[in-house]
């Protein structure tokens, strides 16, 4: 019995409207490079159709969907990199999303790097503020800790 694959259930279409519903969720499409709403649509892409293109009248530069995106800038199918997005998220490993995706392992590799990375780079900076309170724990090789370390003052949890 021949299931299919994930790739062949979903459609670029749904993935690009996707797409749009998570970058501009009230439904006002915004320039990504000076963020006017004074936009115009300017046509589809002429490989992945789905694709709108836009126009700013604002800063008078073009982008679409995925401009500014981890997406952006691939040949491959939107379709491919949601269920490589998807795969990723049941842990699936790279060779098993190569083989449900009809990829090369290598081509899988990238993808599946360029994901992981696009996440850490849109990962919000920790910044610590106020008071920040620390257990004593010595982080470090056993073999170099000394009870010289601990000060004089302080009762020694090594003796």
């Amino acid at each position: 019995m021949n299931i299919g694959r994930i790739s062949d259930l979903i459609s670029n279409e749904t993935c690009f409207e996707m797409i749009r519903e998570n970058r501009w969720p009230d439904g006002i499409v915004r320039c990504p490079h000076c963020d006017s709403e004074n936009i115009k649509k300017n046509g589809h892409d002429n490989v992945q159709v789905d694709c709108q293109h836009y126009y700013c009248k604002s800063c008078k530069r073009y982008f679409d969907d995925l401009t500014n995106t981890v997406f952006s800038g691939h040949h491959r199918p939107l379709k491919v990199w949601v269920a490589c997005l998807y795969l990723m998220a049941l842990n699936v490993s790279n060779k098993q999303i190569a083989q449900e995706l009809d990829l090369c392992a290598s081509d899988a590799h990238h993808m599946t790097t360029v994901l992981r990375n696009g996440v850490v780079d849109q990962k919000p900076e920790v910044i610590l503020d106020g008071e920040v309170e620390f257990d004593e724990v010595y982080i470090g090789d056993h073999r170099t800790f000394h009870q010289e370390t601990c000060s004089a003052t302080e009762p020694s949890l090594y003796r």
